[in-house]
C-alpha cells in the first residue's frame, strides 16, 4: 500500500525568481503568473528563500512614529527586525523569507501537509535528489487527494487493508464510505486487528474519518511473547502504528 507522493501533485512548471530580481519584476511575476508566492534560486537551481505577497506588503507599512529607524531596529525582536528589513528591501533576496522550508519530492502528502502546518506556510518547494527545485505544492495540491470517489476508496479498503494485509475474505467485514468516512462493520478473529484495519484505512488517501463498528471474537492482548510471534501480519503492522 503506497500513500501518495508529493512527487506526484506537485507543480513542475515553477514560476522563480533570482536574488537579485528587482522588487517591482517579483510584483510583475506574481502578478502574470496568479501566484502568491515564488521561490528565490541561485544559478544551480537551489532554493535560497521564498517571497510571498506578505513579504511584498511590508513595503506598505511605515515605520513607528516619532524614533528614528535605527533606534526602533535595535527595540525590536529578531521577527521584527527582519519585517523592518524587508520593507527596505529592493530585490528578491532581501525580500525573501530563509531558509526555506522544503520538502523532497519522494514525501508523502501527509509527510508535507504536516510541514505546512507546523511552519503555517501555504507552499513548499519541492527538491530532487541533488538538492535542486524539483517543482513547488501549495495546500491546494495536497487537497486534491480528497476528490478520490467513495466507491475508489471502498475498493482500496476491501483490496489493500482487508485483502492483502489482514488476508481476509472479500465479505468478512462490510465497508461502507460516505464522503471520504469509512465506516468498518464486522467480527475480525482477533483484537490486534482492528487497530491494524483502523490504522491503515485512515492513511489510505482520500479518507476524511473512520468509523469503528468491528469486533473480535479472541482478545490477544493478554498472549505471551512466544504465542505472538505466532500470529504474523497484523503483529508486524502494530509495530508501524
Amino acid at each position: 500500500m503506497q500513500p501518495t507522493r508529493v512527487g506526484a501533485v506537485m507543480v513542475h512548471d515553477v514560476v522563480t525568481a533570482q536574488y537579485g530580481t528587482p522588487f517591482k519584476d517579483v510584483v510583475r511575476l506574481l502578478g502574470e503568473h496568479r501566484v502568491s508566492g515564488l521561490p528565490v534560486v541561485d544559478e544551480d537551481g537551489r532554493v535560497l528563500g521564498v517571497v510571498s505577497e506578505t513579504d511584498l506588503m511590508l513595503h506598505q507599512v511605515t515605520e513607528p512614529s516619532g524614533q528614528s529607524w535605527i533606534t526602533g531596529l535595535r527595540r525590536l525582536r529578531h521577527d521584527a527586525r527582519q519585517a523592518t528589513a524587508k520593507r527596505h528591501a529592493r530585490t528578491a533576496g532581501g525580500l525573501m523569507t530563509a531558509p526555506a522550508v522544503t520538502v523532497r519530492a519522494d514525501a508523502t502528502v501527509a509527510e508535507a501537509a504536516r510541514l505546512m502546518a507546523a511552519h503555517r506556510v501555504e507552499r513548499l518547494p519541492v527538491l530532487d535528489e541533488e538538492d535542486r527545485l524539483a517543482g513547488i505544492v501549495t495546500r491546494h495540491d495536497l487537497l486534491r487527494v480528497f476528490l478520490r470517489g467513495d466507491e475508489e476508496i471502498r475498493r482500496a479498503v476491501q483490496e489493500q487493508v482487508l485483502g492483502e494485509t489482514l488476508w481476509l475474505e472479500p465479505n468478512a467485514v462490510d465497508v461502507s464510505v460516505t464522503r471520504g468516512i469509512v465506516t468498518l462493520t464486522g467480527r475480525l478473529e482477533r483484537r490486534s486487528e482492528i487497530a491494524v484495519a483502523l490504522g491503515m484505512t485512515g492513511r489510505l488517501d482520500g479518507v476524511v474519518d473512520v468509523v469503528d463498528r468491528l469486533s473480535y471474537r479472541l482478545d490477544d492482548r493478554r498472549l505471551q511473547p512466544a504465542e505472538q510471534t505466532l500470529h504474523g501480519v497484523a503483529d508486524d503492522w502494530l509495530r508501524r502504528l
